[in-house]
Order: C-alpha cells, then structure tokens, then sequence
C-alpha cells in the first residue's frame, strides 16, 4: 500500500504554531554526553506545536509522519513529560481484521476512531494497561504509538513506571522506560481521561514538531501481537525508525530486506 509521506519541513502554517514557552534544555543528570549532543537535533529553536491539519492524513502517512515528532504531556505542576516517537502501527479500520472498528463496528469504547483526526483513542487491555492511538483520516482508521524516545521528565517516567512494577531491584534504563505501547502509557500516566481529547487543542497533552525522518530510515512490517486477522496479520503496517534503541521489537527480517533493496538499487543506478 503505497502512500506520499509528508514531511515535517513542508509542514505550513495551518499546520503548526509556536508554542510560547521556553527551549527545552536536556536533563544533564540523568542524561550521557553523547545522549545530549543528540537532543540538541531533536528539537527545533522554537518549539512548535502540530495544529489540526497535519492529523488531517491517511493512517498510513499519519503513522509514518509521526515518527520523529514530540508527545509532550503536562503534568498539573507544570512538568513536562517528552518523548521522540519512534515506532507507530497503522490501523485502517473497515477491512483490516486487526482493528477495532474492523467491519464499520462502532462501540462506545471505539468512537474516538470515529472522530476528527487528531483525536486521542485510550484503550485499556488485560484490564489494567492502557494503550493510546490518534485518529487519521478514514472511517474508523488510527494509529497506535508504540515507542518513545523519552527526552525530558525521566526521573518522573520512571516513578510512573515503578508503580506498576513488581521488581524494583534493579533500575530501568532509558530505553526501558517507553519502548512499547502500555510502558509508553505508564510514563507519561495516560488512562481513560485521556479518551476523545482533540491533540491540536490540547492543554495537558499536545505534539510538537520534531526532527525530520527520511523514508529509507524508515522500517515497515507486520504489527505486534496480531494473530487470527487473515492476509492483515503480516501485512506491513507497523513502522519505525531504523537503527533506534528506544524501539520495542526490531524486525531483522524487514531490516535485511531494506538493505538488500537498497543494495539492488545503487547496483542498478551505478
């Protein structure tokens, strides 16, 4: 399923403004060197807030769009919990046997998938985690944020994080902290409260523009955990960012067939 991905420098101004706040600047005590050297590309010199427009895409684009961008959630003291996106899955609703609204099927858990793109979608699974999806454009159709890069608020992720822990003797590491779906919850302490909130208006949780991802850094393969959904089950709808650590499953397979795929093309081009 191939699709025209826009990138974050094309971004106009309907699609984004300033948020009027001051520049973020990296957490040096809980952060190495090298890991700061590699925030200051992360973040732009003003920060700038997604508006409504740039939701307003394919699932598929949206949740390759996605990559790279900042979730900021505020806390009611005014902490701000950051992370870089760094995995999505794209749910297409109506024939993909994997979705929620796979069919037309609208409940009252679902219809955040239903409304204005840009809309947050919080379920909960097992009972006890949460996992939060953004509405696209289509009937039903949302991403689901898989992993963050967590760049401001770590201390706090990580006391969010230890309450749902068991073992507490050893500590989590940075990459630990976001690196799937339900921890990505868990940090940044997102539930049911956050269901239906519009993400371009946001007061407590909103995205910024980040660092742009090409579309050769980009991996695509089948999702996670998705069993019994027929041809949807493998098909390549989940996405991340090649090379990331922060990522929750690397799919060597697809990786190896990237290469393999660039390789063929700079034989061909030479």
């Amino acid at each position: 399923m191939t699709t025209k991905r826009r990138h974050v420098h094309a971004l106009s101004d309907t699609q984004c403004k300033p948020v009027l706040k001051k520049n973020r600047e990296p957490e040096t005590s809980l952060l190495t060197e090298e890991h700061n050297a590699n925030i200051s590309k992360y973040f732009q010199s003003v920060r700038v807030r997604l508006r409504s427009d740039f939701y307003n895409q394919a699932c598929i684009e949206l949740a390759k769009s996605f990559l790279g961008q900042v979730l900021v959630r505020m806390l009611p003291d005014g902490t701000e919990l950051c992370g870089r996106i760094v995995e999505t899955e794209a749910y297409l609703g109506g024939d993909d046997e994997a979705s929620h609204s796979r069919g037309g099927k609208r409940t009252k858990r679902n219809v955040a998938m239903y409304m204005t793109a840009g809309t947050v979608y919080v379920y909960q699974i097992y009972g006890i985690y949460f996992c939060m999806n953004v509405s696209s454009q289509g009937d039903g159709a949302a991403v689901l944020l898989r992993s963050l890069e967590p760049l401001e608020g770590l201390d706090v992720m990580r006391k969010f994080r230890n309450v749902r822990r068991r073992d507490l003797s050893k500590s989590l590491k940075h990459a630990e902290l976001c690196n799937g779906p339900s921890k990505l919850c868990q940090a940044l302490n997102l539930d049911k409260n956050y269901d239906r909130k519009d993400l371009s208006d946001g007061q407590d949780i909103w995205m910024e523009a980040g660092k742009k991802i090409q579309e050769e850094d980009i991996v695509s393969c089948a999702r996670i955990g998705i069993a019994n959904a027929g041809e949807w089950t493998k098909k390549p709808l989940r996405f991340y960012i090649k090379g990331n650590k922060y990522v929750s499953v690397r799919d060597k397979s697809a990786e190896a067939s990237m290469i393999s795929q660039n390789w063929i093309l700079e034989t061909n081009y030479h």
